[in-house]
């Protein structure tokens, strides 16, 4: 130490184990455990206590320093119970969701620079090293939920790199960060790239490469096509959904797209995963249905040929088997599968439910306050026409300034349903509307069954 050159050194006395940190040329962390203590489990506390030591150590007037500890151990272990926390917030408001993204890369290239722009929407000139990890919380509302990213800013200091592995447990995203001014950076991308992938369990881990610096447009010594490139060719390299774009810390430019970004592959990951399971569990429900009567036949009722969702997810299921269109014009395509399954859709103005067991309407209230008359109509000709003890499902899609209550009072069919026995469900269709319909198709299948 009295040469300072030591980053981290650590030695036993008869009765303790010392860690000793150096934060900066005249300050040093000193760190006595007992002498059982494990250093690999205990240093990653260490270097984030020394980070923020020197956070406060330096700080200037009005700036915000976040000293929230961790817990290594519950990152790595509750990464599979974070995984589809975007999922789930379809289902209600009003929860609390985090969310960690890990930030890497060289020297210098400004990653921290990146992270307190966005979490701050500040800058600074003056150059210090993370000393092996700095942790910001990042907090906005999403459809009426609280979204807390935790970003994880991870010194590229070599002697570090064993306890890298820890601080990249769990992560849900990554950004590699470059200087676009500095060739050297770029080249050690794929560096960066290696190691992720040797310590991430998650294989398909939505990454996006920044090429920071932009405003410095004379020192530039990386093209924009270079970035591309580079891309292209880690994306042939594994499974992750891997972006390119370029920032500047200082400006601000692209800071926030840079962070949507990685959301939105975070986001599309994490709904392709759920939409897999959702699928397998309408699978099995056909098959259930079709093990018992041998055929089923589902009718599908929309506005526009071309928006029917109900009928896209089902049509997307290649475990169902092979289909001949029987049918396939604006007004009536007709899906008629080997197993005995049966697809129909129809628009507003030409149907036939005869046969279906169960039938999926959509009307499109959006910023309406009123239902359109044509609407009741239809839904009581669907009553009329369908068999006894079958199903019809009604979704509505509706702004969130609407009064739910007072469109489907308008619809007012109870004379109708005295006289018939179906089953009869209306249900709301937000944004998210394609988990809303998975949804309803399968409580329209269950309830063919229990029927």
């Amino acid at each position: 130490f009295a040469f300072k050159k030591f980053g981290t050194a650590s030695f036993d006395t008869d009765k303790f184990r010392l860690l000793f940190i150096v934060i900066e040329e005249q300050i040093t962390l000193s760190l006595v455990l007992n002498t059982m203590a494990s250093v690999d489990k205990i240093s990653p506390y260490a270097y984030f206590l020394a980070e923020k030591s020197a956070q406060i150590l330096t700080a200037q007037e009005g700036d915000n320093i976040q000293v929230s500890i961790p817990n290594f151990e519950y990152e790595a272990e509750s990464s599979e119970r974070l995984k589809n926390q975007i999922y789930l917030m379809r289902l209600d408001s009003g929860g609390i969701y985090r969310f960690k993204f890990i930030i890497i890369g060289d020297h210098e290239v400004g990653k921290t620079s990146i992270v307190r722009r966005y979490v701050d929407n500040k800058f600074t000139r003056d150059y210090r090293a993370t000393l092996g990890l700095d942790i910001s919380m990042h907090s906005f509302e999403l459809y009426g939920n609280k979204v807390t990213i935790s970003l994880w800013d991870v010194g590229a200091q070599a002697y570090f790199k064993r306890f890298r592995k820890t601080y990249y447990s769990g992560a849900q995203a990554a950004f590699i960060v470059f200087d676009l001014t500095n060739r050297e950076t770029y080249d050690k991308v794929n560096i960066w790239f290696e190691e992720l992938v040797d310590f991430i369990m998650d294989k398909d881990l939505p990454i996006v490469i920044i090429g920071n610096k932009s405003d410095l447009t004379e020192q530039r010594q990386v093209d924009y096509q270079s970035g591309i490139k580079l891309v292209t060719e880690l994306s042939k390299k594994g499974e992750s959904k891997i972006s390119y774009i370029e920032t500047s810390a200082l400006t601000g430019e692209n800071v926030e797209d840079a962070f949507s970004l990685i959301s939105y592959h975070y986001i599309m990951k994490n709904q392709e995963s759920e939409e897999i399971i959702l699928k397998k569990g309408l699978l099995n429900e056909i098959n259930s249905i079709l093990e018992d009567k041998t055929t089923l036949m589902l009718t599908f009722i929309s506005e526009s040929p071309f928006w029917t969702p109900g009928l896209q997810i089902l049509t997307e299921i290649g475990q169902l088997g092979d289909f001949s269109k029987n049918k396939d014009e604006k007004e009536e395509k007709i899906y008629q599968y080997q197993n005995g399954l049966t697809l129909k859709n129809y628009t507003y103005d030409s149907i036939d439910i005869s046969g279906s067991d169960g039938v999926l309407c959509i009307f499109d209230a959006r910023e309406k306050e009123h239902i359109d008359f044509k609407w009741k109509d239809l839904v009581i000709k669907i009553i009329e026409d369908i068999q006894e003890k079958k199903v019809v499902l009604i979704g509505i899609r509706v702004s969130d300034n609407i009064d739910w209550s007072q469109l489907l009072e308008e619809f007012n069919i109870n004379e109708q349903l005295e006289k018939k026995m179906v089953s009869l469900m209306f249900f709301k269709i937000g944004l998210e509307y394609r988990f809303e319909i998975y949804d309803q198709l399968e409580v329209m299948l269950s309830t063919i069954k229990e029927i």
